[in-house]
């Protein structure tokens, strides 16, 4: 018997006895009009809907997908969708379990039933990015010669675990992680649906927020901690889902925080402090209520940044390079691993050595050209490139410097008006103390007047 996505015993269990499904299984969409969130994917003539067999498309067959997005995010659902709508024979095979013998017998099934009967194959194969390049290499000619239509799943980066001949034949589609609308509108369906708790519980807006914290964009574990809070409140015979006994089902409790009132700022803020006064501990505390109230990772790495530039500066040059990394690899992995990558950054960054001289530098330069101290550039600085410039004695004198030894010129750079102007006072802190130094050198050999 070929492996099924869906088997026909598990379904008939399932609807004599839909009670004990997961909530969560029995709240898979059966269409693609119920999807939650996806949108971008589900619109009039996209591959997912030619898939399901809406809309012919002429000579034109559906493609081969994969599917690539965070867990719990709908890959499964989709397939789901897809095994229920379709005419076609639909095949599922997990790259955790199966290996180049069962593709190729799924293959030779498919290639039989299109020339025995006329009838497409559907291959779902959940975990792709666990094959091998050889077992990858396996799917090729039936992917290619249309013998199966594939939908591949993935929560890796299919440019770096798929092979590029699969990925060439295939149309990527990115799956983006769920929102708290989304979410929201998942969880009040299953409330009253009558596959879901058939409103024999409720559920008070501070329960649904918490909720939504917990599940961090995951609709399984949104649905699979209702569950299991809904069961907890009506064994205590209660018709409403308290914030109480959400935390003491799922063992994590409510952080106080607004993600858009003061709470949000007031973390925000200490957490920045924490690392401008090197405290790691009380860093590392802010991180953690920010990561447990469900923050954007991505607004915790621009705060690193800045404060990279603001309180770090060239004391650690490396403290820039390191916040940046850290806000590039949380675009790319999310939450749960970002918190690792976050934990990096901020751990890096609370014992770097501290220097806000390159901050005062640009207020100081900003805050007199507010003044209006500017001034004309001096001629021997201007363009001198176009024609009549010389004329002009635009110029005219400039000594290049890397036709000196030492590689510096003393000669006027800033206009007359700030000619003796120094906004750069670096400390001695960490690596800084050598371009204390330099500084110190440079201005000496640009002939400028001590302060």
């Amino acid at each position: 018997m070929e492996p099924d996505l869906f088997t026909a015993a598990a379904e008939e269990r399932q609807e004599k006895d839909p009670a004990g499904s997961p909530l969560a299984v029995r709240m898979r969409p059966r269409t693609l009009d119920e999807v939650v969130g996806q949108q971008h994917l589900l619109k009039p003539g996209s591959p997912l809907r030619r898939l399901v067999g809406e809309g012919t498309g002429g000579p034109a067959g559906p493609s081969s997908v994969i599917l690539w997005g965070p867990p719990g995010t709908g890959k499964t659902t989709l397939a789901y969708v897809v095994s229920k709508a379709t005419n076609k024979r639909f095949v599922e095979l997990s790259a955790i379990t199966a290996g180049v013998k069962e593709v190729r017998a799924v293959i030779e099934g498919a290639r039989r039933a299109t020339g025995g009967y006329g009838k497409e194959t559907v291959l779902f194969l959940d975990e792709i990015h666990r094959f091998s390049k050889a077992q990858q290499d396996s799917l090729l000619p039936a992917v290619e010669n249309r013998w199966v239509t594939l939908i591949a799943a993935t929560t890796e980066n299919p440019y770096f675990s798929v092979i590029s001949p699969l990925l060439s034949r295939s149309l990527l589609l990115t799956l983006e992680p769920l929102t708290d609308d989304d979410l929201r509108g998942l969880l009040r369906r299953a409330l009253g649906d009558d596959r879901g708790l058939k409103d024999t519980v409720t559920l008070p807006e501070d329960t649904e927020d918490h909720l939504l914290r917990i599940a961090g964009g995951d609709a399984r574990r949104a649905l699979t901690a209702l569950e299991a809070a809904a069961g907890a409140a009506l064994d205590k015979g209660e018709a409403e889902i308290s914030l109480t006994t959400l935390e003491e089902t799922v063992d994590r409790a409510a952080v106080k925080y607004d993600r858009d009132g003061d709470q949000h700022y007031d973390v925000a803020s200490a957490l920045i402090k924490s690392i401008r006064g090197s405290d790691v501990d009380a860093a590392l505390h802010y991180l953690a209520r920010m990561i447990e109230a469900g923050e954007d990772p991505r607004f915790i790495a621009r705060r690193l940044m800045i404060s990279a530039s603001e309180d770090i500066g060239l004391a650690d040059p490396n403290a820039l390079p390191i916040a940046v990394a850290a806000a590039q690899a949380v675009a790319m992995i999310g939450f749960p691993e970002a918190a690792l990558t976050l934990s990096h950054a901020t751990i890096a960054l609370a014992l770097a050595p501290k220097s806000n001289a390159a901050t005062m530098a640009i207020g100081a330069a900003m805050e007199d050209v507010r003044k209006g101290l500017a001034g004309s550039v001096p001629p021997h600085l201007r363009d001198g490139h176009y024609k009549g410039a010389a004329k002009l004695g635009h110029a005219q004198g400039y000594v290049y410097p890397h036709d000196l030894p030492e590689g510096i010129a003393e000669q006027q750079y800033a206009p007359d008006a700030l000619k003796d102007r120094e906004y750069y006072a670096p400390t001695r802190h960490g690596a800084e103390a050598r371009y204390a130094d330099a500084v110190e050198w440079t201005r000496q050999h640009l002939g400028r007047k001590r302060s």
